[in-house]
């Protein structure tokens, strides 16, 4: 079985929650979503799990946070080019969400940063890793010892 990883995100409201990530091309599994949470498949290892405050607390004792003013946890995603980095970005901004700060170009790498309905912070970025290596000189498996 391939490693796999789901992202589990406590939501106001499921429906509308769900409305915004397919909006972002995420896909609805329904065989793992109800009322109270939808799966969203984002790739074939990687889940979103948006989860109503009653059900997500089922799953913890702690307080669950606003994440329109506290941070609990900063989510990004790669893309093969800068293009998609936009196009995401993008259609968070239609779907309801809100760009959080101008675009970044480090030359090798590029990012945007939005936030979901409920305040989640994404991060989607490009990162040409030739260029990148570059940048940051050798790979650091291949530098001479200092």
């Amino acid at each position: 079985m391939a490693k796999m990883i789901f992202v589990n995100l406590a939501v106001t409201d499921v429906a509308a929650a769900t409305t915004f990530y397919e909006a972002l091309g995420f896909e609805r599994n329904p065989t793992f979503s109800n009322p109270q949470a939808s799966a969203m498949r984002w790739s074939d290892t990687i889940s979103v799990m948006l989860l109503d405050h009653a059900f997500y607390a089922t799953f913890t004792d702690k307080a669950i946070i606003d994440a329109r003013t506290q941070s609990g946890a900063l989510l990004a995603l790669s893309f093969d080019d800068r293009a998609a980095v936009d196009t995401i970005t993008d259609a968070a901004v239609v779907a309801g969400g809100r760009e959080l700060h101008e675009p970044e170009d480090h030359g090798f790498m590029y990012s945007r940063a939005f936030e979901d309905l409920d305040g989640h912070g994404w991060g989607p970025f490009y990162m040409d890793m030739a260029a990148a290596e570059q940048a940051m000189g050798q790979p650091a498996d291949t530098q001479a010892p200092a």
